[in-house]
């Protein structure tokens, strides 16, 4: 199975025994929508809603950290993801979180994930079929790992504004990595960490939704001064965006990218850690 794959090749493979779907959909505050609601009015059949606000570390104060892996295996279980299975993750979120939780499941030790090029949107806009309600589902063994070299911590980003070891790239957007547009939590300051590229998530993408092309993907990261043969770490506003360039990065071979989980809203919110505004 592909990384990434059409809604062609979904509809043909809907209902084959080692073939999961995920909806990964969610949404911040100011969206003032329902992940969860919506899934449950419409979604692919047969697909599980995996909420990542609620699969994360609920003891930390920032938002959907990573769960501790006993945490993530038992969701994983109950959502009838288990070993063996081809699992393919969409979204219908302008955050195009599928790739958190294809980061989340490749961390953890799933062996075939995809995302579902253009979503549920493309989905729709095809007249492709729906279904509503929540899923019943068969628990299924998921046999958990962490690969800790896929994850960065506040200490490690520390570590590494002296040693220069990684390249750093920030998936938010241009205004908010210059400080000149707000941060959308509160209480965190606006830049970005000394020595790190901006390029915005949403750089990934045609107009419909869909991956560029690989040629265009490979552009974007070589226009912001990322090269994607030395190490690299992806971070964004908590984590998810992220995801996206690390995603985008594994499409041109280099499945390697770590992410800074915690992100701006633990670095930004520090008043000691070291911000750069402007460009």
């Amino acid at each position: 199975m592909d990384l990434l794959v059409t809604t062609e090749w979904l509809a043909a493979e809907l209902g084959k025994t080692d073939l999961r779907v995920i909806d990964a959909t969610m949404f911040l505050a100011p969206h003032g929508r329902n992940a969860r609601a919506e899934f449950e009015a419409a979604h692919i059949p047969g697909a599980v809603f995996f909420d990542i606000d609620e699969v994360s570390d609920l003891t930390s104060p920032l938002p959907h950290m990573l769960p501790p892996p006993e945490k993530f295996a038992s969701r994983m279980q109950a959502l009838g993801l288990g070993d063996g299975s081809r699992i393919v993750v969409y979204d219908n979120s302008p955050l195009k979180s599928a790739a958190r939780v294809w980061w989340m499941l490749t961390l953890f030790g799933a062996h075939e994930v995809a995302i579902l090029d253009g979503g549920f949107a493309k989905w729709q806009a095809e007249g492709r079929g729906v279904e509503s309600g929540k899923p019943i589902v068969r628990h299924r063994h998921f046999t958990v790992w962490a690969d800790k070299s896929l994850v960065r911590d506040q200490k490690q980003m520390t570590e590494n504004l002296r040693s220069r070891a990684e390249q750093i790239v920030d998936a938010r957007s241009a205004g908010r990595f210059a400080g000149t547009d707000p941060e959308p939590r509160a209480g965190l300051r606006g830049g970005h960490m000394p020595g790190s590229k901006s390029l915005p998530y949403d750089r990934m993408f045609n107009e419909d939704g869909t991956f560029k092309s690989r040629e265009a993907l490979a552009a974007e990261f070589t226009d912001a001064g990322i090269d994607l043969t030395k190490p690299v770490i992806a971070t964004c506003g908590s984590g998810v965006t992220a995801a996206v360039l690390a995603y985008a990065a594994a499409l041109l071979g280099h499945p390697g990218i770590a992410i800074y989980d915690g992100s701006w809203s633990e670095w930004g919110a520090s008043p000691t850690n070291p911000v750069v505004t402007g460009a």
